[in-house]
């Protein structure tokens, strides 16, 4: 009988350490906003997009929280998105050129690029969790920047 109290007490000690420390531990996201990585002297002109498409669904499991943007083949982008929730609170995912994909429901223009913006999948929970669902949903929540790349000037040598 004393055998299964301690084996109990074992996996009760083992148990509360797990759960205290993913309570107690902030993750921060994988992805961050670097918000210094093209300058005001990169660009002349910063431009916005918001998706023309947006999946949220985290319990499906990875890579099912997204938004499609479309952004003209002549300018870059950021090298990241953002959402934006109401108390300006501001998360930040990652990106993939998906332009070479069919995706269902949204037909670019040639001179247009698709880019697939991904959020975290513990990120989303986490939102969901506490009761961000719709502003999840709210295309006016997502955002990339984009903007016409800097033409370098060379003269020409005599």
């Amino acid at each position: 009988m004393r055998r299964y109290q301690v084996f109990y007490l074992i996996f009760f000690i083992t148990l509360a350490a797990i759960l205290s420390f993913a309570l107690l531990t902030d993750f921060s996201p994988v992805v961050s906003c670097d918000k210094w990585k093209y300058t005001a002297t990169s660009f002349k002109e910063k431009y916005y997009a918001n998706p023309v498409d947006l999946v949220v669904q985290p319990w499906r499991g990875q890579h099912h929280v997204y938004g499609t943007f479309l952004i003209p083949n002549i300018y870059k982008n950021d090298g990241f998105f953002t959402l934006t929730l109401p108390g300006n609170k501001t998360y930040c995912g990652q990106l993939l050129n998906v332009s070479g994909f069919v995706i269902p429901g949204v037909y670019p223009k040639p001179e247009n690029r698709i880019v697939r913006g991904y959020l975290n999948t513990r990120v989303a929970l986490l939102l969901i969790l506490q009761g961000h669902i719709n502003d999840l949903n709210q295309p006016e929540n997502w955002k990339l920047g984009y903007f016409e790349s800097r033409k370098k000037y060379h003269p020409k040598s005599k």
